[in-house]
Order: C-alpha cells, then structure tokens, then sequence
C-alpha cells in the first residue's frame, strides 16, 4: 500500500487527509489586485507560487538566472528534496563553481502553476467552493506557467534576467520566455526541446492519463475529498514515461535480461527480470512527490505547446521582434541517443533562428544516456553550458568570480 502524499495548500490547509506537509522554501501570493488572464480563457488570482534561490542579486540586478524544471521536477534544483531526501534535480550543473555558479549569479527556480510543490495547482482549495480544485482548477499552458514566472520576476524587482535555461518541458518555458518576453532574457538556454509538442509525444501522454483515469480511486478527480488516491494510475504512468526518458542502449547497458533476485523465471507475473523491478520502484517512488491530477494538468500543457501556431505555421516568424531578429542569444542542446526530443527537434529551432539571423550556437553531445542525459553526468555537456553562461556574462560586464 503505498502513502498518499500529503499537500499543504497556500493557506496552510492540509488537502488529502494525511498529516500536513511543511515545504521549506519561499512562496509568493500573486494576481490578488489583478488576476492573471489564461491563454484557454478565464483567469488564476490569487495564486502562490513556491520558489528557491540561490546566490546573491547584484546591486544592479542583472546577474539571476532563471532555471526552468521539466514535467516530474520541481524548484529545489539544489537542494535535498523534502520528500525523497534526493540531491537537487540538477545538483551537478547548480552551484558554487558549478557551470551556473551560484558564487557569480542569482539563480531563481519556481515550481510551475498547477504544480504539487507549493505553487497552485488542483490540490489547492479552490476560494469560490472551499474544497480542492481538482478537475475544476482551469487547464493551463506553458505560456500560463511562463505568465506567472513573470509576475514573480517583478515581485523581485528584476527587469532582465541574464539568462533563462531548462531542459524538456522547462527547454518549452524557455523557448516561450524568448518569444514572448524578449526584452526581458539576455540569454537562453534550450536543451533537449522542441517548439512543438510530437504526435508521438502528445500519445504517450495520453496513455499516462489514461491510466489514471482508469484507476477507479481517481474519483473523477475528486479522490481527495473522498480520502483516496489513484496511486496505482499514477505510478503506471510514470513507468511508462520513464521508459520514454532512457535509451535502448541505456537499458540495455543497465539491465540487459538479468533476472531479479532469483536463478530461473517463475512462469509468472512477479518481476522476474531487473528492468520490470526498477520500473515498477520508480512508479511507486514516484506517488510519494507528486499528485496524480498535477500530472493531468502538465502533460496537457506540454501537448498543446506549439510556437508556431500563432505565426501562421512559421517558426521563424515566432522569433521575429518588431520586423528584426530577436535580440536574445541562444545555445541549443541535444543528445545523441534522445528519440523523445530528438536532434532534429532543435535543429528546426536553430535553423528558425538562422533565418532571422539570431545570434544561436548549438551542440548535439554524443551519448547513449537518452533524454534524461540532461540530468546526469554528461562532462560534455556542463562544459558547453559552462562556456556559453560564461562567454555571455563576460559580454554583458558581470564580473568572475575570484
């Protein structure tokens, strides 16, 4: 039987009937005096959103970094997860003399609207009812979750970030802040993204939906006021999608058929092999950090992710700022062996960027870790992000660290 996770809403009200969780960190009410306007209509205020920094603000405020997480993260980029007791989901490439070096920038990382980790989301009470939103909270957008970064950025009283970066769905927040915030990102930092969400992609979503839907303690997404959890949904959706994240080879390098903890095969349905173990571990870890109608909510923002779409079908057009290229300077990532976001993704990027003329370099590293090779330990990589953070933060005047 595996424990529900236990959510504390913006105003302190336990929302799963589990003893309330106390996540460290900041939060911030925003859209109180003016609600925040949804790309699908309507609009979220007042809304929190949970966040972590790391580092100093310069007098001048032009050295934050703004670091956007994927579908599964959440703000603590470098610090020990409250829940999991993990390192911090990008703990090799975050902090002093790292390649974002918290000795040289502000670094800024905020758990996205309709998230589970202290920003808004379906767990939180909806103020019109008094009990959680569910299935009621409104469907959002990437370009919904960048709107409230926004206001968080101008809660700080930053004008300009130095840099914007993230990798997946955090490369999509990084693409919409370019395009639709353009004076205000010096530099941005794509990996391992595309400007469009696949077909393929949007169907592997819809097979982790479904299984939660399936899963009859969803409740039509009411299973919190009813005490339950579609944990067995949730946790075949992240196995399914985990898959999606690794390599062929990767698997293969991992696992091969090794048996698990046994001599022979059962001729049964246990997990007889090592690969079908560590899935079903990582569905179960995963119900522990995060709630089933958040996962809903954000694999519907990433599926309908399109920059294209409001420029008549011209990516190029997107990076177009008042008839000129886009001012922004751009380093694209991808990885070799990645078939989730694969190499031609950013390459249509790059190749949109050229044809305004942008200033944009970008690497394809060669490895066999697949799409969450962003995550791990790729010396390649955290050098390319390390030249580029640095090559523009000596263009822009921002001092070395000594």
């Amino acid at each position: 039987m595996i424990t529900p996770p236990a959510y504390t809403d913006s105003s302190g009200t336990d929302t799963t009937g589990a003893p309330p969780l106390a996540l460290p960190g900041k939060r911030l009410v925003l859209g109180a005096d003016r609600p925040m306007p949804l790309d699908g209509g309507g609009q979220l205020g007042p809304f929190t959103v949970a966040y972590q920094t790391y580092g100093t603000l310069n007098a001048d405020k032009s050295n934050a970094i703004l670091v956007c997480h994927a579908l599964t993260g959440d703000q603590y980029v470098a610090d020990r997860h409250p829940i999991t007791g993990k390192p911090g989901w990008w703990e090799m490439l975050v902090g002093p003399g790292k390649p974002v070096d918290t000795d040289r920038f502000f670094v800024i990382c905020s758990n996205v609207i309709g998230g589970c980790m202290g920003s808004t989301g379906p767990h939180d009470v909806n103020p019109a009812t008094g009990e959680p939103y569910a299935i009621d909270f409104p469907v959002i957008t990437i370009g919904d979750m960048v709107r409230a970064q926004t206001l968080l950025i101008d809660a700080l009283g930053i004008d300009q970030l130095f840099c914007v970066i993230g990798g997946s769905m955090g490369g999509m927040q990084v693409l919409q802040w370019a395009v639709a915030y353009p004076e205000r990102v010096f530099a941005a930092v794509p990996i391992a993204t595309a400007a469009r969400h696949s077909a393929q992609n949007i169907a592997f979503h819809e097979v982790g939906r479904q299984a939660i839907m399936a899963d009859p303690e969803w409740r039509d997404g009411a299973y919190q006021r009813a005490g339950t959890n579609p944990a067995r949904g949730l946790a075949v959706a992240r196995m399914a999608a985990h898959i999606t994240y690794l390599s062929e080879a990767a698997l293969h390098r991992k696992f091969g058929r090794n048996l698990q903890s046994r001599q022979a095969i059962t001729f049964g349905f246990d997990a007889d092999f090592q690969v079908e173990s560590y899935l079903r571990y990582q569905g179960a870890s995963f119900v522990d950090r995060f709630d089933a109608n958040s996962y809903l909510y954000i694999t519907r923002a990433m599926d309908y992710f399109d920059l294209a779409a409001e420029h008549g079908g011209q990516l190029a057009q997107a990076f177009r700022v008042g008839g000129k290229g886009t001012p922004v300077r751009f380093c694209l990532a991808s990885f070799s062996s990645d078939w989730l976001f694969p190499t031609s993704e950013s390459r249509a990027v790059v190749h949109a960027l050229n044809a305004v003329a942008a200033n944009v370099s970008f690497v394809e590293i060669d490895t066999d870790k697949g799409h969450d090779a962003f995550l791990l330990d790729e010396p390649e990589f955290h050098q390319v992000m390390r030249g580029f953070i640095n090559g523009c933060a000596d263009h822009r005047g921002l001092k070395r660290r000594v």
